[in-house]
């Protein structure tokens, strides 16, 4: 991968990790993040080890997790870059499926939105930067870059 572009993005006021694989044209998730997401766990790990259960479960029902999730580094609680697992859009919603939870549903439709927002980036850039534009100004900054009062 290619300079990676690390963001992340709220889901109901949560931060997921993602980075976008310019080679793949894809982004991948942090599958740590969405599961603390889903399971409502208070840290990060909390969801750490209910993600090592679900792996568990996985692989008890002959699904390997290396054949849905890849590991890339990304920036840890702590601050440090460690690998994580890692899962682009198909790959989580399998994922997502495997967890009960009753934030699945909201959660699947946010992650088709986020594949929309790129794939209008990627077809029509201007609208990107138009909206962006308005978000900036919505969020009280004004033109010339400065704070409104």
């Amino acid at each position: 991968m290619d300079e990676p572009r690390v963001k992340t993005k709220l889901f109901e006021e949560k931060q997921v990790r993602k980075e976008w694989d310019k080679d793949a044209g894809k982004w991948w998730f942090s599958v740590i993040d969405v599961i603390g997401i889903l399971t409502e766990k208070p840290t990060y790990d909390a969801a750490r080890k209910y993600w090592t259960v679900i792996k568990t479960s996985l692989r008890k029902q002959g699904i390997e997790t290396t054949t849905i999730c890849s590991q890339l580094k990304m920036q840890a609680p702590d601050g440090k870059m460690r690998y994580t697992d890692v899962a682009d859009i198909e790959q989580l919603l399998r994922i997502v499926q495997s967890v009960p939870s009753r934030k699945a549903e909201l959660f699947k439709l946010w992650l088709a939105k986020v594949g929309i927002e790129r794939l209008n980036e990627t077809v029509a850039p201007e609208q990107s930067i138009e909206l962006a534009i308005q978000n900036y100004l919505r969020l009280g900054h004004s033109e010339n870059g400065e704070n409104s009062p």
